[in-house]
Order: C-alpha cells, then structure tokens, then sequence
C-alpha cells in the first residue's frame, strides 16, 4: 500500500522535490486518483489503469464507461480521470501569449503535433503568419476527409485577408499515423499554392501530422515557390 512506500518515494512528494516533470505517467495518475482501493495502492491501481486502457493514448480515448469497467475505478474515479484528460487537451490548444516563430516545417509540427496526434478524424487547420513569420491566428478550417471539394481556397484565404497575413502553413492530420500524403493532399496543395499566387499571400507549407511524426509538402520540394 501507499503508505508503506518510504515518503521520499510517493508521488506527491516527489513532484513536491523535484516538479512534475519528474515524475512517471503512472504517478501523475495515482496523484489524480488519489486512493487506490482495499487491496491494492493507487500506484499499482494507475499502473493497472494505463496498462488496460493501452498506455496514454489509449487514455485519452476512453470513454466513461470504459473506465468503469476497470476494476477500482468507479463513476467518480473515471471522472478524474476524464477531466484530467480534457484539462490536458485545452491546454495544448491554448493560444501562447507570446507569438511563436516558424523558423522550419519542424517548429510548424510541434505547434499542433499535441493537439493533432490523437484525433481520430481528420481535421485541416491553418496557421497564419505576419512578415517575421509569427503566428498570429490559428483556426481549424474543415472536419472530415480532405478532398479538393471540400477544402476550397475561399475559406482558407478568406482568414488570411482578415488577420492580414503574410504567409499561410496549411496543417492535417492522418489518424492512421501514416503521413505519406494522398493523391488529395497533393491536389489540395497545389490549388491553395495557385490560389495565393492569385491573392498574393504565400503558402509557405502543408503539413500532415502523424503520431509524433510529419511530412512537409516544402521538405520534399512540393512546394516549389515557398518562401
């Protein structure tokens, strides 16, 4: 039991020494759980936890009632869980208060990769830059497959004209965690590439996010004409 872990190895003093950072997946969970039940610790309980929901990506997946399912974990536990979960993800998405410098495709993907990595849809959002390649809007464009009828160059360019911006990074995810683009992803990018010729505003990269790993349209010389 927790109790008889030496102190100096329990997670909340632990985190208190030495930060967060510090401590494993497993002890970050105990801490949200806080209890494990009469026959086990809450470090064996988040050990369990992790292992039956296939580790953090799994984690983040699950549903309510698939929690409670794992033994040890009741309505208000699973609720812990989920709202530590949720917390996460709107934390990732938070808009930095200082403007983040694109300075390669690298810095693009990890912007979004904690954001993207997970979803189990595609989802195509675009970062809009200002002249000293800053972020300065960040929006999800479209919700779906991509396919050149459904991402049109109006709604993409439409946010750039009203943020004033100099430069636009196209970004998708592929929820397979394969990023080898499609031939859509090939024919979305070349008439977003035409259209901000057309407007004057560059399309400086098209990005698809797999679980921690990308592939950049400029990397590969896709994108000819980018700044």
């Amino acid at each position: 039991m927790i109790k008889d872990v030496p102190v100096e190895e329990r997670p909340r003093e632990r985190l208190i020494k030495f930060g967060a950072e510090a401590l494993s997946n497993a002890e970050l969970i105990a801490l949200l759980l806080r209890t494990g039940t009469a026959h086990e610790s809450v470090l064996t309980l988040s050990q369990r936890v992790l292992s039956q929901t296939e580790g953090l990506k799994g984690l983040t997946k699950a549903s309510l009632m698939e929690l409670t399912q794992i033994h040890g974990i009741g309505p208000a536990k699973a609720v812990q869980l989920l709202a530590g979960v949720e917390l996460g993800r709107r934390i990732s998405r938070a808009v930095p208060e200082e403007r983040v410098t694109i300075r390669s495709p690298y810095d693009a993907a990890q912007c979004v990769m904690e954001e993207m990595r997970y979803l189990e849809q595609e989802h195509f959002l675009c970062l809009f830059l200002n002249t000293k390649n800053k972020i300065i809007h960040k929006k999800c464009i479209f919700v779906g497959s991509l396919n050149v009828s459904v991402v049109h160059p109006r709604e993409v360019f439409r946010e750039a004209i009203r943020y004033s911006s100099a430069g636009i990074i196209c970004v998708h995810n592929h929820p397979s965690g394969d990023v080898t683009p499609s031939r859509e992803d090939l024919e979305v990018t070349q008439r977003l590439v035409e259209a901000g010729h057309l407007m004057g505003i560059e399309l400086i990269d098209h990005l698809i996010i797999g679980d921690q790993s990308y592939f950049s349209m400029k990397e590969k010389g896709l994108i000819l004409d980018a700044i």
